[in-house]
């Protein structure tokens, strides 16, 4: 059977791969051999350049994931690049912050269409395309702790992220039916971009840490296991699940 973790042939398709963890989970998809499709607003030059560097094929779609338009479009250029498309990652998310009660008509919507919408949307023209292949494939989305918490201040990001669990649910339950796994991870607090505030901030670093049973941040590599194993034939019968990669932070 060779190594189930293989992924030499592949295609993925991976939204928000600039930076931080979608980067990760790009780079590690090209460690395991696949050819990777990279979609968002900004230019991934160091995403590219860390994929062709492993030896393996890399193309740049431009896309404002705040409209789900451009699904569509996503898809067939990335047929046309490569061929196929074997794995979805659904990476890209944002978050606002304010009080419930002061949170504005924007700050949900434009967290929902990125989240949310563009994300199952993106999943339904994927699991169209595979089917129409006839081989399968693998839908891996990118939850949160919040999929699990309530947090504070984060209204649409924790609607928009449980959203996501249980969406991985439901495409699982009549998905699998066609050969496509659908599954989540739920990554915890990791150093990126995003979090360098928290990370710079020594109470909340340190309060942030005393929780963490492994004691350290996450690093965006930390990813690559998880993604490999659900994206490989090794969990072809895995399906349904939100996996947290998050160092022992909700076993706490």
């Amino acid at each position: 059977m060779g190594n189930p973790f293989d992924l030499s042939g592949k295609v993925a398709l991976v939204t928000g791969a600039n930076t931080g963890l979608g980067q990760g989970i790009a780079v590690a998809l090209a460690e395991a051999g696949a050819d990777v499709c990279l979609v968002g607003r900004s230019a991934p030059d160091e995403t590219v350049a860390k994929v062709t560097a492993l030896g393996r094929k890399a193309h740049v779609i431009s896309a404002d994931l705040g409209s789900a338009d451009h699904v569509a479009d996503i898809v067939a250029e990335t047929k046309l690049a490569f061929g196929r498309v074997d794995i979805l990652v659904n990476n890209a998310g944002i978050i606002k912050r304010n009080d419930s009660i002061d949170f504005t008509f924007e700050e949900w919507d434009s967290v929902m269409n990125v989240n949310l919408r563009t994300l199952f949307f993106l999943s339904q023209a994927v699991a169209r395309e595979m089917i129409a292949a006839g081989r399968g494939g693998k839908i891996i989305n990118v939850a949160s702790m919040l999929s699990f918490q309530g947090g504070i201040r984060v209204p649409s990001y924790t609607a928009s992220k449980s959203g996501v669990a249980g969406l991985t649910r439901i495409l699982a339950n009549e998905w699998a039916k066609h050969g496509i796994n659908v599954n989540a991870i739920a990554p915890g607090y990791f150093a990126t971009n995003n979090t360098a505030a928290l990370q710079a901030d020594e109470t909340r670093n340190a309060e942030i840490l005393g929780r963490i049973p492994s004691g350290r941040w996450g690093d965006p590599s930390d990813l690559g296991g998880a993604i490999v194993f659900l994206a490989s034939r090794a969990s072809d019968y895995v399906q349904g699940i939100t996996l947290p990669v998050d160092g022992g932070w909700l076993a706490r």
